[in-house]
């Protein structure tokens, strides 16, 4: 592969809300609008890549991660990279003291993951591969996915729905009380069948004792993995009996960052490893991760629920990861992601076609986009 030397010219973010006819329910909070940050990055020669930030929350989130990206951008205008961790790790060691000073590691992480993801694009659009070949993969047609996104209210109708449209794995919302979670479980295996997988998300709301009532009462479901059961900073000890009560794999990554993830991939409490692309790491961060957990025979499934270039992302990491791991797929309408992917990923048989284009395989139609923007204006 012909080395690729970026020099950065412009690096941009813009914020979009696009409004939902109906509310999204997670233990935490609901969400009533579908809110998207996009980074383009542009270099001397004018190539261009896309990257996107992680913004769902607080309400506030996307306008105020764009503009992070904008005032980070003139770290990074006029130098020159030989790859795009180079440009990740220098943002990371000078943000380093405004995270201090502001004590806002989310977002500036989030911030820097956009940049990462735009730059990983870029190398690879001016190299002529596909993201996943330029990360080192092996060719890939495709990778699996599972639904998730799935509200607590009837899930069951909706896997049926997204069953017939071909998936053939699930992830429930939990946390919304021990009866009303095990009726929906018991549904859902009941709608999609024994053979399919089936997973749920707790979102961090119960406690050590709640969650092994739960693992213990849904051990005749077989579920693939149980994410986020307990906060994530709960103790340790806390997490190591949950992990010694349950049949039922623990999972989770979304809400870690740094060294954490080396901690979890080198102990057996989590056996299902599931980093943001966009909320901390980038494609840097990320392809780390996952290479260190599938060495270590863990479950390499990336979590997403955000825009068409985190999903495109997503999808690059896990073909180039390889292992047994499932793409976390959205199947709730949102133009924010249809206004990047369009028709590229149609799901059959539980799969989706790896793009074969350069980069990340598709660009964002920002003037499909351009009513539902809110910065800039």
């Amino acid at each position: 592969m012909t080395p690729v030397t970026v020099t950065i010219a412009s690096v941009e973010a813009f914020a979009f809300r696009v409004p939902i006819s109906a509310p999204i329910k997670v233990s935490f909070g609901t969400f009533r609008d579908r809110p998207v940050v996009l980074v383009r990055v542009v270099d001397s020669e004018g190539a261009v890549g896309w990257g996107e930030a992680w913004c769902n929350w607080p309400s506030v989130g996307a306008e105020h991660r764009a503009r992070l990206v904008n005032d980070f951008a003139d770290r990074l205008v006029g130098r020159s990279f030989d790859a795009p961790s180079q440009a990740f790790h220098l943002l990371t060691k000078q943000l380093e003291v405004l995270v201090l000073q502001t004590l806002e590691v989310g977002p500036i992480a989030q911030a820097i993951a956009g940049i990462d993801i735009a730059l990983w694009d870029l190398f690879a659009r001016k190299a002529g591969l596909p993201l996943h070949r330029y990360l080192g993969g092996a060719p890939c047609a495709s990778v699996p996915v599972y639904a998730t996104g799935i509200n607590p209210d009837q899930p069951e109708v909706f896997a049926a729905a997204r069953r017939a449209e071909g998936h053939r794995a699930f992830k429930l919302k939990t946390g919304f009380g021990h009866a009303q979670d095990l009726r929906n479980l018991q549904a859902m295996r009941a709608a999609i069948g024994p053979d399919d997988e089936l997973s749920c998300d707790a979102n961090q709301v119960l406690s050590v004792d709640e969650a092994i009532a739960f693992v213990r009462a849904v051990e005749p479901l077989k579920l693939a993995w149980f994410e986020e059961p307990i906060r994530v900073d709960a103790p340790t000890e806390h997490w190591q009996r949950l992990a010694a009560a349950s049949t039922t794999p623990l999972a989770g990554g979304e809400n870690l960052q740094g060294a954490q993830f080396d901690a979890a991939c080198s102990d057996s409490v989590l056996q299902v490893m599931q980093p943001d692309v966009t909320k901390w790491g980038g494609v840097t961060g990320s392809i780390h991760i996952a290479r260190t957990a599938v060495a270590a025979g863990k479950r390499y499934c990336p979590h997403y629920f955000g825009g068409g270039v985190s999903l495109l992302a997503s999808l690059h990491l896990l073909a180039a990861a390889g292992g047994s791991g499932l793409l976390e797929f959205d199947c709730h309408p949102n133009p924010g992601r249809e206004a990047v992917v369009g028709d590229l990923l149609p799901v059959a048989d539980g799969c989706v076609a790896v793009p074969t284009g350069p980069g990340l395989g598709a660009t964002p139609d920002l003037a499909a986009l351009r009513r539902y923007r809110t910065w800039p204006l």
